[in-house]
């Protein structure tokens, strides 16, 4: 008996071990939240503490990027860590544009699938907008839990569990209450497993309705109303970690899919033009904080290039997650490694260029360090004929147009970015298509 408790204790610190390196993961998504619009990112008026406290204790990104400008292909990028274009997408978003019998291709190896093989748990709370068909339901693309609406709230009034519809209509003001409820549930009845949590948010896309709780509370009207809501139910998330003793054993990610819905008037990218749909920077680039309390650095601000695609590979490394143990990749991740970047380590950081999107007219620009292209200034809602390229760091609202000065720059970037396309047109696999709609 003597002998064996020695060996007992003996497992224990080394089951210990293993899962102190297998950080629980909390994905949280806003839908259309603009750069400006919380506390922490400028905004006057609307109060959001929980995530200005996180991005306190945590790292603030100002450089982050949205897989896309517009819902679907975002979410493609942020779960398969790939440009959109290698899974097959050309413009719009499932439901808008693009037909309600495409979707993601079961083919596509997802965020999901990587933690799962791990063995992990994971669970899906929130809009799913990858498919509406049996074939691309969140359940068949690595989600062992799902609770979710299929497409934007304005699209659809289903709200599902795997295959099951469980209502119609579903009352929009509650969503993000509903969200919540159930991934407080899952995390409290898998605390002692290792999960991937994914909680796309449905707020603050249109219709916008806020929660009886919350309505007329801010000083920002409805808009303000929700995302305050929003604000307070992470509040909620953040302390039942706590509570369960997983706060420093879960990374929390939260960001936003894209730029600001240019029909809210109230949601703002400030201080860049453009939102939804466009690939100026108020159109891509939006809010992200990543904290893990005891591992990450304390109120660290970095305005490193990162994408959402550069989230997979940076947790699997973290998480310690073979990206190839399921299978080969049908396509290659253009997603990097930014841990060191996270962690504030003097190294190089790894992603130097990155590639621009419009929601409907495909390839528009791409950003090389702190200089931004684009082939056809149109792009850009400016006059005449010819590229436009913009130094970021001296013009972050993308006016003065230095093209004619630097020729040579302009001829570099267009070749790198011609590189970029041609590889993507070799290396890709064409979206997932239902023969019925």
């Amino acid at each position: 008996m003597k002998q064996f408790i020695p060996l007992l204790l003996l497992i224990i610190l080394f089951i210990e071990t293993i899962y102190a390196k297998t950080p629980n993961v909390v994905l949280i998504m806003a839908d259309d939240l603009g750069y400006h619009d919380l506390g922490c990112y400028g905004h006057p008026k609307i109060k959001t503490p929980v995530l200005d406290q996180l991005a306190k204790k945590g790292v603030k990104l100002t450089g982050f990027y949205a897989g896309a400008t517009v819902c679907t292909p975002s979410r493609i990028a942020l779960m398969t860590g790939s440009y959109p274009t290698r899974l097959g997408w050309s413009k719009g978003v499932v439901g808008h544009i693009l037909s309600t019998n495409h979707g993601l291709s079961p083919k596509a190896l997802t965020m999901a699938e990587h933690f799962k093989s791990a063995g992990y748990q994971t669970a899906v709370s929130g809009k799913w907008h990858l498919g509406d068909r049996p074939s691309f339901r969140p359940h068949r693309q690595g989600f062992d839990h799902t609770f979710y609406i299929n497409k934007s709230n304005n699209q659809t009034d289903e709200l599902w569990r795997d295959d099951k519809l469980l209502e119609k209509p579903y009352k929009n003001r509650f969503l993000t209450e509903q969200f919540t409820r159930k991934a407080i549930e899952f995390i409290q009845a898998y605390k002692d497993d290792p999960f991937f949590l994914y909680l796309p948010y449905s707020a603050p896309h249109f219709p916008i309705e806020a929660h009886p709780d919350w309505k007329g509370k801010s000083n920002y009207g409805v808009y303000g109303d929700v995302i305050e809501e929003m604000d307070a139910r992470i509040g909620e998330i953040l302390d039942v970690l706590k509570a369960e003793k997983l706060n420093k054993k879960t990374i929390v990610i939260f960001c936003s899919d894209n730029g600001p819905e240019p029909l809210t008037k109230e949601s703002l990218a400030k201080p860049f033009r453009g939102k939804k749909w466009s690939s100026l920077e108020g159109g891509t680039r939006v809010p992200c904080i990543i904290s893990w309390p005891g591992t990450l650095p304390s109120g660290l601000k970095t305005d490193a290039i990162i994408s959402a695609m550069d989230l997979l590979p940076t947790l699997a490394t973290v998480c310690q997650i073979e990206l190839t143990k399921i299978k080969s990749n049908p396509v290659p991740i253009d997603g990097v490694n930014v841990w060191s970047t996270l962690m504030g380590l003097k190294k190089k950081h790894p992603r130097n260029d990155l590639l621009y999107w419009h929601g409907s007219n495909g390839f528009e620009a791409i950003r090389v360090g702190n200089w931004k292209l684009f082939p056809k200034r149109l792009r850009a809602n400016l006059k005449g004929n010819g590229p436009a390229l913009f130094q970021l760091s001296k013009d972050i609202e993308e006016k003065n147009d230095l093209s004619q000065l630097h020729p040579e720059r302009v001829k570099a970037m267009q070749k790198l970015a011609n590189q970029r396309l041609a590889d993507l047109r070799i290396k890709f696999i064409p979206l997932g298509q239902s023969k019925t709609d």
